[in-house]
């Protein structure tokens, strides 16, 4: 659960938010959703936005929908919030004979799967709540066979919600039932309240749930956790590794205290999997720290699980600004866990933007509490994430032999670097909307696009459409720049998107990349390329990105680079036949 409430949220609306960037948010609810739209533009100010919220009148979703000239439209919200409850699915349940009870997940299917290909929503985010399950004891448990039964409907429209979504590029199921499994039905609904107000969510859970949303919108908007930075002494394992020994410390299955240990090595196994960069950050000598990784028969985590070990008797303050020289993404994208309440808040002062949770004292309730706190919300996953641990690894190499070298020219002829360069694929696509999502740094205009999107560029002739991957001696760094450029008249390209990982920053990515863009500008009869940086809160490192690389600025903000009068960049990067 979050830890502020709905009177704290309220007050952050009193402040003036105006300076803040402004998001456009619709919601459609079946029930009384004041509260809820209040709780989500407070969380929003939390969370640095400015949420610009219509809220439907009280049960007119089908009516905003359908209505060419409803308010939905006319606001041109980026984000349609739809809160269809279980509590009016279950009034509806009631009303059916046996039959249409049957077909009332599928009918309900496929209204959102209406809603989610509607022209006039195209290029929208539908961000749907699925359904907390009522168990209305007419069957008890025999319902689990009883197809007309609520209880079958609601968990058939549940896991439906979610087939739905892997096919619907725009549709995000926004949790809300896992939210009732956490804290309960009890507290998630208040009788009491629904009849005077018709209000299904309580008091006290609506600011969890505009949580959830915001979860969502933050990481459809990039800003997402990237990296988990780890303490090892009674974080990672019971004792003192330098004291105890790596034979003495507390780990393993049986009863104990060694079980809360290991359950969260196997949370953390999963978060490395999912593509979570996962760091060491530890007051201790490397060789003793190393021991329990390598030794340790109930260690789950590993040293092949581990991007950057920073083991050592520097400041975790200090060894935490080094592992983000080595990663090179902002601290906003990283949490930090420490048992130690002295060692957490010297990094909450002295690192803006890190998460620091506050952990419980007893080590058996963190799972619980990190899975309440939800810092690792995704908009995508692809298969290429399961590669970054072993890509951070081999650039904490590279970071280690870079300082052997006098010359910085030396040092990247040395890398051996070969870049692969393609159009958007069915192959590459689902990795291109992932990092169009996940790049806040390097990323000129911050468009976002989705699989449905990359695949639309893809199938536009006239648009030109570049992914470029690196690899060096090191090994491969995957996906590592996207570049966008569409016709502006029969003489100039426009670049609609320019990104790249901030992994590859100062290797001469940025100039092989405008090599390319060059050479197939002037392959199809382009004279010249038009660039415009579009400022956010992150991408300040490329204000003045088009000027270093030879583009001359425009009257109206923009920036010009003749065709012909283009240079050829030298970089130590090949071209991978």
């Amino acid at each position: 659960m979050v830890d502020v409430d709905l009177k704290q949220l309220k007050r952050l609306l009193k402040q003036d938010n105006t300076a803040l960037p402004s998001v456009k948010v619709a919601l459609l609810g079946d029930s009384a959703t004041q509260l809820l739209a209040t709780a989500i533009r407070g969380t929003g100010v939390l969370r640095g936005l400015n949420i610009d919220l219509f809220e439907a009148e009280y049960n007119q979703v089908e009516r905003q929908l359908m209505d060419p000239d409803s308010e939905l439209y006319a606001l041109g919200a980026e984000y349609v919030v739809l809160f269809q409850s279980t509590h009016k699915l279950g009034e509806h349940h009631s009303m059916l004979d046996t039959a249409a009870q049957e077909r009332l997940a599928d009918e309900r299917l496929a209204f959102v799967e209406a809603v989610c290909c509607n022209p006039r929503l195209a290029g929208k985010k539908v961000i749907c709540f699925n359904y907390p399950e009522i168990d209305d004891a007419v069957f008890g448990s025999y319902a689990n066979k009883v197809v007309s039964s609520l209880t079958f409907q609601v968990r058939k429209l549940n896991y439906g919600l979610m087939t739905l979504a892997q096919r619907t590029s725009n549709l995000y199921v926004c949790d809300i039932a896992a939210l009732q499994n956490k804290v309960g039905r009890d507290v998630m609904f208040a009788p009491n309240v629904y009849t005077s107000t018709e209000m299904v969510l309580s008091v006290d859970v609506v600011p969890a749930v505009a949580a959830r949303v915001l979860d969502i919108i933050c990481a459809l908007r990039g800003n997402i956790k990237k990296c988990l930075i780890l303490d090892l002494d009674n974080t990672l394992w019971g004792g003192v590794v330098g004291d105890d020994g790596w034979e003495g410390l507390q780990l393993g299955h049986g009863l104990g205290i060694g079980k809360a240990y290991t359950e969260f090595q196997m949370w953390v196994k999963k978060l490395r999997q999912r593509g979570i960069i996962i760091c060491v950050c530890s007051k201790n000598d490397e060789d003793k720290a190393r021991e329990p990784f390598e030794k340790h028969p109930d260690m789950v985590l590993r040293m092949d699980d581990i991007a950057v070990f920073m083991a050592n008797w520097e400041t975790k303050v200090d060894n935490i600004r080094a592992i983000q020289g080595v990663l090179n993404i902002g601290f906003d994208s990283m949490v930090f866990v420490d048992d130690n309440p002295f060692e957490r808040a010297m990094v909450r002062e002295n690192i803006a933007g890190i998460e620091v949770p506050e952990m419980p004292e007893d080590p058996a309730e963190w799972l619980e509490y990190m899975y309440g706190l939800n810092l690792f919300e995704t908009a995508s996953y692809s298969g290429a994430d399961a590669e970054r641990t072993r890509q951070y690894q081999a650039e904490a190499r590279r970071v280690t032999l870079a300082k052997t070298f006098d010359s910085e020219t030396d040092f990247l002829r040395s890398l051996e670097m070969k870049a692969t360069v393609s159009g958007f694929t069915p192959y590459n696509t689902p990795r291109v909307a992932q990092l169009s999502q996940r790049s806040n740094q390097f990323n000129l205009r911050t468009v976002r696009y989705t699989e449905a999107d990359v695949a639309e560029l893809a199938a536009d002739d006239k648009a030109v459409d570049l992914c470029f991957s690196l690899e060096d001696r090191f090994g491969d760094n995957g996906l590592v720049a996207v570049v966008v450029m569409k016709p502006m008249d029969a003489e100039s390209l426009f670049v609609e998107t320019w990104l790249m990982s901030c992994r590859v920053l100062k290797r001469g990515m940025e100039d092989f990349t405008l090599n390319t863009m060059v050479a197939i500008a002037k392959e199809r009869g382009y004279k010249r390329i038009v660039g415009e940086y579009l400022p956010t809160v992150k991408n300040g490192m490329v204000a003045e990105h088009y000027r270093r690389m030879g583009f001359a600025s425009t009257k109206d903000s923009r920036w010009v680079l003749e065709t012909e009068n283009y240079r050829h960049h030298e970089c130590c990067i090949e071209t991978k036949q």
